[in-house]
């Protein structure tokens, strides 16, 4: 699902009402019916509306979406922003129809701010996608009520986007003057603004819906953002012929543990099978061979000279793709199997956790990286290979910036987490919860990525497949374990449902 700005989403609403073709009007009633079935399932008769309207197109929404909550039984009160001269045509259409109907329509102009009680619900329909700058004076003032109210619970329901919050770049914008809405309707396609952290507590939970706006015109679309969905995902899934072999699925290596640390070669070598890799060996400190034997009899274990750390250069040739990191340690003869690694491989590389602050550490060794190397650094671990940023958006930036300097893949974990590729496309991901916020999930995302190339996923293909794959693994271990003690080794346990789930998608003809 492609992720589109502003003025995109504007050609592609003119495309639509060209082509469809459709007036602007009834266009703007069914994205409106969209947001009323939704709000609808939401909320129950009981529940008093306050719906606050801008003088713009997205005032013109909430006027509609006012009058369908009406007419299906709701209890609707209307508040126009009308502090400005400026009216969209069809804000002046949806309020010259509400005329029809016994509905309260208060100019905050004349009145001021109401008292909400609270059995109610607020409708954000003041700005949407046009806005370019902050928002000053009245409208703040609007905001900031709002604001206060919802702190007492009253939930808020943004149309298309929190007022006040711009589509992509927020750096310069005045967060005080933003709705913090509880749930946010966005129309057709996510925007960019949702994928950062600090503007979650403006967006809430999202939902995109479908509002029937040209979906082959969407596509003809340059953007160098896109969002991983379920049927992209399922898309990427390489079915088994009826007469593989193990041969056919690729030898994974992992390069994994250190005295202390041999959890994360267990987790990383457990996932690399659940990946469906043909054959895997692990290769670890001396005094981890027991353990590994114990607990993954299914992998070879290659163990090193070391009893307690990595140290030892081998033949790597044989392996159709190699993952390194996970609790290994950044001991000086460690780095120097790192270094050795990065030079040697003609494989494709996952490098995770120590084999990254390793790297951090020797920055000159990036030079070294095979092409399209796979990275998967959580924010610390990229600032230390990167640099600091001061927020989300410039971070996307930088992120971009080194994948396409170095020629890799970039995984940044975290929510939504962002795959970048050297071409400067950028992937986010839908998939995943708080609950994997835990030790060696990592490590199994590591083994998950190593498994899907080892057996012939592509690095781009197994990138955008696996980072989804580990979401939903863990979404699946979450709505049976719950958040708080949800393990890595959940999500590893849950990957076979998630394989299921995707495998058995079957796209409309």
């Amino acid at each position: 699902m492609k992720i589109l700005n502003a003025q995109q989403i504007r050609d592609v609403d003119a495309h639509t009402i060209a082509n469809e073709p459709i007036d602007s009007i009834d266009l703007m009633e069914r994205a409106a019916m969209a947001c009323t079935d939704e709000i609808s399932s939401m909320f129950d008769k009981t529940k008093l509306f306050f719906v606050f309207c801008g003088q713009g197109n997205n005032g013109g929404d909430g006027l509609a979406i006012s009058r369908q909550l009406y007419e299906r039984g709701y209890d609707v009160k209307v508040f126009l922003a009308d502090f400005s001269s400026n009216e969209s045509e069809g804000y002046l259409i949806n309020k010259k129809k509400l005329k029809n109907y016994g509905i309260d329509v208060i100019r905050l102009s004349e009145k001021g701010l109401p008292f909400i009680k609270g059995n109610s619900v607020i409708i954000d329909a003041v700005f949407g996608i046009g806005l370019n700058r902050e928002v000053q004076g009245e409208y703040a003032k609007t905001i900031h009520h709002l604001n206060l109210v919802s702190e007492k619970g009253i939930p808020v329901v943004s149309i298309d986007l929190p007022s006040g919050l711009f589509d992509e770049d927020n750096s310069s914008n005045n967060t005080h003057n933003i709705i913090r809405a509880s749930i946010t309707l966005t129309f057709q396609v996510p925007k960019l603004a949702f994928m950062f952290s600090e503007n979650s507590v403006y967006v809430g939970k999202w939902k995109v819906l479908n509002i029937g706006l040209d979906e082959g015109y969407i596509e003809k679309l340059s953007s160098p953002y896109n969002y991983i969905d379920f049927k992209t995902a399922a898309s990427l899934y390489k079915r088994r012929d009826v007469f593989s072999h193990k041969g056919i699925f690729g030898h994974a290596l992992l390069i994994a543990g250190s005295y202390g640390k041999m959890g994360a070669a267990v987790l990383a070598a457990k996932a690399c099978l659940r990946s469906g890799t043909g054959l895997l060996t692990t290769h670890i400190p001396g005094s981890g061979y027991s353990i590994l034997q114990t607990t993954v009899p299914e992998s070879m274990v290659h163990s090193d000279i070391n009893e307690k750390t990595i140290s030892e250069c081998f033949a790597i040739e044989k392996y159709t793709a190699i993952g390194a990191g996970p609790g290994i340690g950044t001991e000086k003869i460690t780095a120097v199997v790192i270094k050795a690694l990065l030079q040697n491989s003609t494989s494709p590389l996952v490098l995770d956790a120590d084999a990254l602050n390793i790297l951090s550490e020797n920055k000159t060794w990036l030079s070294f990286l095979p092409p399209s190397t796979i990275l998967t650094p959580h924010l610390k671990e990229f600032e230390r290979l990167a640099g600091k940023t001061s927020n989300s958006f410039q971070r996307l930036a930088l992120v971009r910036e080194f994948a396409k300097k170095n020629n890799l893949v970039l995984v940044l974990k975290g929510a939504n987490t962002a795959i970048a590729f050297a071409d400067g496309t950028v992937w986010f991901n839908s998939t995943g919860n708080p609950g994997m916020a835990t030790a060696g999930s990592g490590d199994v995302l590591t083994g998950i990525l190593t498994g899907l190339i080892a057996q012939g996923y592509g690095v781009l293909q197994a990138s955008i497949f696996g980072v989804y794959l580990h979401g939903l693994s863990g979404d699946f271990a979450k709505e049976e374990l719950g958040e708080d003690a949800l393990i890595a080794s959940d999500i590893i346990k849950y990957l076979p449902k998630a394989f299921l789930a995707l495998s058995s998608y079957k796209p409309a003809v």
